[in-house]
């Protein structure tokens, strides 16, 4: 994929991006999405990365908007952590995505698709199930999702 930002009319540190899932009550679910947008800053190497949890949780929409504009950025894009569309994506995320650009004038926002049907995302089940079943057999350890859960066990 060849990404073109000239033609957005800004430079790579002028791109701000925003990984958003739901948010939960639970803090775990709530930190594994803080652990996604560090990976993912990490491996993509962009320089503005932020999490934010749709609803229930710290860092909001509009706290995570608010850093990327601090950090430069002129563009945000929000990425909704999903696996499918539906009124998070079609209405929810945008809404909060428009109501906090309202309080940055001038910075563009764009809403992404959802993770959606994906070719890798078949990739990753694979491999989640063959791990799985390789750790119920012995032959690997618990991943870390499951590691210290009862979780990946035969009934």
């Amino acid at each position: 994929m060849q990404l073109n930002l000239a033609q957005l009319g800004v430079s790579r540190s002028e791109l701000g991006v925003i990984l958003a899932d739901h948010g939960s009550r639970r803090d775990e679910s709530n930190q594994l999405l803080l652990a996604v947008a560090k990976a993912y800053q990490e491996q993509t190497d962009w320089p503005i990365v932020e999490p934010a949890h749709m609803e229930l949780a710290e860092p909001s929409i509009a706290t995570a908007f608010t850093r990327c504009v601090d950090q430069g950025a002129q563009l945000v894009v929000v990425f909704p952590y999903f696996l499918s569309p539906g009124r998070h994506w079609q209405q929810d995320i945008p809404a909060l995505t428009a109501a906090a650009a309202e309080q940055h004038p001038g910075i563009r926002h764009l809403v992404t698709a959802p993770l959606g049907l994906h070719p890798l995302l078949l990739q990753v089940i694979s491999e989640r199930i063959g791990h799985c079943l390789d750790h119920v057999v012995g032959e690997a350890d618990a991943c870390d999702t499951c590691q210290g859960t009862s979780a990946c066990q035969i009934h």
